[in-house]
């Protein structure tokens, strides 16, 4: 059995959140891209409360749309890392992505 290193594990997955948040508030996929496997998925509530999603390909492709701009007065928190073993679960909400309020939770 292996040591962990919470420490440097925690702080491995806050670099991480921090390209993402990034990328969304640059509105540029090209910053939050090494953040994700290419096999991720992602999923979410559209306008009308429906559940969408799938490859994470879809949310790159969002952000690069004109419509998607820049925010660099948007804010985001780092609510919660819970790591157990090899892996992990977080929660982050951000304000004022393009426009809009999220509330993200990641399983690393």
């Amino acid at each position: 059995m292996s040591k962990s290193n919470f420490v440097a594990e925690y702080s491995a997955i806050v670099a991480v959140l921090k390209k993402y948040n990034e990328g969304g508030k640059q509105a540029g996929s090209r910053i939050m891209q090494p953040a994700f496997s290419d096999q991720a998925t992602i999923f979410g509530l559209d306008g009308n409360n429906k559940l969408v999603g799938g490859a994470i390909q879809e949310l790159f492709d969002t952000i690069g749309k004109p419509s998607f701009r820049p925010s660099p007065e948007a804010q985001g928190v780092i609510v919660n890392v819970d790591i157990v073993g090899t892996a992990a679960s977080v929660r982050i909400d951000t304000n004022g992505i393009s426009g809009f309020c999220f509330t993200d939770f990641s399983i690393c």
